[in-house]
């Protein structure tokens, strides 16, 4: 009984690693040393109406769809950290794929999107 405890405390432990390692992405505070001490670029993927009703401090809005045609126009240096962001952060996965794809291969998704933002209190705001 007491080894069964045990695992069953490891695993939850562990678990929420394991699925942000399969996830994929940066947390909202590695972003912000990112962003701090090797000036990445933070792209937020959604669509303008969705960035308006509010969004990262500083994030650049280049929706999904237009992400190829207008990324290489914002962010100049490939070798820059780009942070993709968007509401959950399955759009930002797609955009990172793209990202890479371009050249990009510094390009990271927010774990957990904006919603991870705002629940790390990191500051947002609306246009």
């Amino acid at each position: 009984m007491l080894v069964a405890v045990a695992a069953t405390s490891a695993m939850a432990l562990l678990l929420p690693n394991v699925l942000k390692g399969a996830a994929g992405g940066v947390s909202p505070t590695e972003a912000v040393v990112l962003i701090n001490r090797e000036k990445a670029v933070l792209i937020d993927v959604c669509e303008p109406s969705e960035f308006a009703q509010g969004h990262a401090v500083g994030a650049k809005n280049i929706p999904l769809s237009q992400l190829e045609a207008q990324l290489p126009q914002v962010v100049k240096n490939k070798s820059l950290p780009v942070i993709l962001v968007c509401q959950a952060g399955s759009r930002s996965a797609r955009a990172t794929a793209q990202a890479k794809k371009l050249g990009y291969e510094r390009a990271q998704s927010l774990a957990g999107g904006l919603m991870a933002w705002r629940e790390a209190s990191l500051p947002t705001e609306k246009v």
